[in-house]
C-alpha cells in the first residue's frame, strides 16, 4: 500500500493583509503629522492601481501548477 501524503496549501488572508495596509498609511500619516494626507482620490490612480492588482493576479495565476487532466 502506498501512503498518500496530503499537501495543504494556505491561501493569504485578504483582510489581515487589508488592515495592514491601513494600518501602514495610518503611520504614514501620523509620522508625518498628517502632511503627507490627500483628501481626494484621483481617477487616474484608481486606474493604475487597478491595473497593477490584475496584473499581479494574472502573473500568480500563470506561476501556479495547473491540474490537467
Amino acid at each position: 500500500m502506498a501512503d498518500e501524503t496530503r499537501v495543504t496549501r494556505r491561501r493569504p488572508d485578504f483582510l489581515t493583509m487589508f488592515f495592514g495596509v491601513i494600518t501602514l498609511f495610518a503611520s504614514a500619516y501620523v509620522l508625518t503629522d498628517g502632511r503627507i494626507w490627500v483628501p481626494t482620490i484621483d481617477p487616474r490612480w484608481l486606474l493604475a492601481g487597478g491595473a497593477v492588482l490584475v496584473g499581479l493576479l494574472l502573473l500568480g495565476a500563470s506561476l501556479r501548477k495547473g491540474k490537467r487532466g
